[in-house]
Order: structure tokens, then sequence, then C-alpha cells
């Protein structure tokens, strides 16, 4: 019996094509913001309907691809000029839409650390930042959450350790936290 075609190998990440719109819109602001490369501020971009912008930007559709003309399609829109704060929460919760936007999508960069971590950490918030950065488990990633007015939500994360556009995890609540805040800047 012969073998056709090739197994898929496990060790090998499977793209899986999506038509979901949010999920297109925030796979294309971290391949945008990846694209600067690393040690970003935050970025916020308002997510409006594809369509509503050509129809105000006729000059727009000349650079659309099949899944910006999909039903539902989401164009992010960078909101340039973001306060400066220590604070997200305080960023998010000043934040109102307008009934144009559909969705919202933040970029930020964290760093994480196993929890043994940040034990025994140094009183002085200098000292224990200087302590966690230099930690060999540390890890520097970026997350884009995306959120719809209508409650969806999708969370990408990329490693700086696997800086490759196959390597993307996603899931609805990476960033549970994030999520609500976003969410919130929906509500009246």
């Amino acid at each position: 019996m012969g073998h056709h075609g090739s197994v898929p190998d496990p060790a090998e990440p499977q793209i899986q094509p999506t038509v979901d719109p949010l999920e297109i819109a925030a796979l294309e602001i971290e391949r945008h913001v990846a694209s600067a490369g690393w040690d970003q501020n935050p970025r916020l971009f308002a997510l409006v309907p594809t369509a509503a912008l050509v129809a105000a930007e006729p000059g727009l559709d000349g650079g659309l691809q099949a899944q910006d003309l999909a039903p539902g399609a989401l164009s992010a829109v960078e909101q340039e000029g973001l306060e400066a704060t220590s604070s997200l929460e305080s960023l998010l919760g000043r934040l109102a839409w307008p009934p144009e936007v559909h969705g919202t999508a933040l970029t930020v960069e964290r760093m994480v650390v196993p929890p043994d971590a940040e034990r025994d950490l140094p009183e002085d918030a200098d000292a224990a930042l200087e302590v966690l950065t230099s930690h060999p488990g540390r890890r520097d990633i970026r997350l884009v959450v995306a959120v719809t007015r209508a409650g969806a939500s999708v969370c990408l994360l990329r490693q700086r350790d696997h800086d490759r556009d196959d390597r993307v995890a996603s899931g609805p609540d990476l960033a549970p936290g994030i999520v609500h805040a976003l969410r919130a800047t929906f509500e009246d």
C-alpha cells in the first residue's frame, strides 16, 4: 500500500487559517508591531469596520486584501500620542470610544519570571526590578489584546526568545485583566 501525502510533524506548528474578523485584526496588529522590534511602549488601536472606513476614505480601497473585503472585517487605526503613564489601568480608565469604533486593541510588553523569582526581593523597588531583570528565568513577552464592543476577545503572545510569526500563542483569555479593562472602555 502506497503512502500518499505527508504526515504532519507534531513538532512543527500547524497554521490554521482564521476567518474571525477580530482575530485577523489582532494578527495584523501583532505583525505590524513586531516589525518595529522590541522595547516599545504600549500601543493602542481603534478597530473600525473596514467597509465604513473605505466609505469614509474611498482612496483606501486600492490597498485592500481579500480578508479586508469579508463581511465584518475590521481595520486597526493606531491612536497616536498616547499619554505617558506608569499605569495601564489609569490610561484605560480614561478612555471612551465613539459608536463608530467596534473594538479596541492594546499591545504591551511585559517581563515574566518564574514564581520563585519573586521571593526574598529587596524592598527598594529599583533594586527589586534589577534582581528580576537579571533573573536567568526571565522572559520578555509582547501581548496583543483585542476586544469588541460585543464582548469577543482575542489575546496573542509573542516571546522574545521565539520571535517568529509562527510561534505566536493565541487564546481568548491569556491576559484577563487587560481584557476586562479594554471591555470597560465601551461601558457607558
